[in-house]
């Protein structure tokens, strides 16, 4: 093994009368990276140079023989290669040097502060890309754990074409083997964000691989750091920052799940789920009967992992229906159908039916952007494709065109409040007057949020406190879509 030393000047400096280094990279620590021409090959090399500094470690020691011996042993064109390790020791500096091939592109984090976005389908191959990497390092003997998956690791060339570019995985400082782990050596790694719970405790394994990618993914898709995305239950809620398909939204839950039981287990499994999406099978899951609901509530819920429907029962009378009529239909329209029927009445004018054609599409127009009337019978009905919703009263039926389910983007359960009304407003009939000042109470409202358009449940005639509060969780659950409480 070389013995060299290094000066104040690493640019102008040589490391065993072989690498003339070119400038430094990155410092952290007692670690430095410098960027190196190898004087036999000519070629551009990486350096990575551990220092005996004041805040060195045997960990750090440990780790950095760990990471050459893990890369002498790799042989993959996304991988660096190794090269050479030796000593360094001079006034100046005491430690070892490793140095492999030098990659020639930006880190997935530079290009995204860059302002580079990626679309889904570029997303999709490069998680591919690296589920390749990942499949031959767990498949080594014995497998093969990088334990640091995120954005300034990994490389990305130009795109060319349709191609997201070529992908690199790299820094293997904190590498870890599966034969390391039995033989207790283990060090806590990772970075905060991208690290899987049970990694906190010194333990990795190959799926905790696959949650740092996942978590990587997800920056991807949102341009948020992962720790400054909201939890619930330690599961990242990332749904409503990305623009992804239900089976992209699906597939990154699985990858990140902070439970080991229900995480993907292989980069093979999750290589296969990527590129055969299907929803997920959960095992006494399915409901066939009204669950978990306020007592005495008439409400029927079903779900299951593939739909939702929820049944309300209808109330009110018929004077409810045309009062709901009056607050729907706009004056004007009123009185275009009105003189529509009379006109047709006296035997006139075909004229009149584009009028009336006109009229029908104004006030479905208004249907879907009203409160839930308060009559009648509601039903809501879900599933993996699209939301649907019906009203049916006296045996007719409206249904509101059909949205997909991948359109609602939010949840809202407002509070009750007290809503103070101006002079111009219109008095309705639930506003009160005290001290001169008119106000209505508005009632808490479950506001289901579908594109731009959003549809409010709140009638007391329809749904009590207590059931709009469980009918908000319910949604929130199986939508997977945190509640926004206003």
């Amino acid at each position: 093994m070389a013995s060299q030393g290094l000066g104040n000047s690493p640019e102008s400096d040589r490391l065993a009368s072989r690498y003339e280094v070119q400038q430094a990279l990155g410092k952290r620590g007692g670690r430095r990276t410098l960027l190196a021409r190898d004087l036999q090959t000519q070629e551009l090399v990486v350096i990575k140079l551990l220092s005996f500094s004041h805040d060195f470690e045997w960990d750090d020691l440990k780790l950095f023989e760990r990471e050459a011996e893990t890369l002498k042993a790799l042989n993959h064109p996304a991988i660096p290669r190794y090269i050479d390790y030796f000593e360094v020791n001079s006034s100046q500096t005491k430690g070892f040097a490793l140095v492999q091939t030098y990659i020639a592109a930006q880190s997935l984090e530079q290009q995204l502060k860059a302002g580079r976005s990626f679309s889904e389908v570029e997303m999709k191959q490069l998680a591919k890309a690296l589920l390749e990497i990942l499949i031959y390092l767990h498949g080594r003997q014995p497998p093969v754990i990088h334990r640091d998956i995120k954005p300034s690791n990994i490389l990305l060339s130009d795109r060319s074409g349709n191609r997201v570019g070529q992908v690199y995985l790299v820094d293997f400082g904190s590498v870890q083997t599966l034969a390391a782990r039995e033989g207790g050596t283990i060090t806590v790694v990772g970075t905060y964000g991208y690290m899987p719970p049970e990694q906190y405790g010194g333990r990795a394994v190959p799926a905790s691989d696959l949650y740092s990618l996942g978590a990587t993914l997800m920056y991807l898709t949102t341009g948020k750091h992962p720790a400054d995305l909201p939890q619930k239950d330690l599961q990242i809620q990332f749904e409503l920052a990305s623009n992804l398909s239900p089976s992209a939204i699906d597939w990154l839950r699985r990858m990140t799940q902070p439970s080991l039981n229900q995480r993907l287990t292989s980069a093979v499994e999750a290589l296969k789920a990527l590129e055969q999406p299907q929803r997920p099978q959960r095992q006494n899951y399915k409901y066939l009967s009204i669950i978990q609901k306020p007592f005495g509530s008439k409400i029927q819920l079903t779900k299951d992992a593939e739909s939702l429907q929820i049944i309300i029962p209808g109330q009110g009378s018929g004077l409810g229906f045309i009062g709901w009529m009056l607050f729907v239909i706009p004056w004007n329209l009123l009185i275009l159908n009105l003189t529509g029927f009379l006109i047709i009445a006296l035997g006139i004018n075909p004229l009149t039916i584009l009028a009336l054609l006109f009229s029908w599409g104004s006030v479905k127009i208004t249907l879907q952007n009203i409160p839930f009337p308060s009559f009648g019978r509601v039903q809501i009905a879900l599933n993996q494709q699209q939301i649907t919703i019906a009203y049916k009263l006296l045996g007719f039926q409206y249904r509101l065109p059909p949205a997909p389910r991948q359109h609602i983007c939010k949840l809202v359960l407002t509070k009750r409040h007290i809503l103070l009304l101006d002079q111009d407003t219109f008095n309705p009939p639930a506003s009160r007057t005290v001290s001169g000042h008119r106000y209505v109470i508005e009632r808490p409202r479950l506001i289901i949020w579908v594109g731009t358009k959003k549809y409010e449940l709140c009638s007391e005639k329809l749904v009590t406190d207590p059931e709009l509060d469980w009918l908000a969780q319910e949604l929130s659950d199986w939508l997977k879509l945190p509640l926004t409480r206003e």
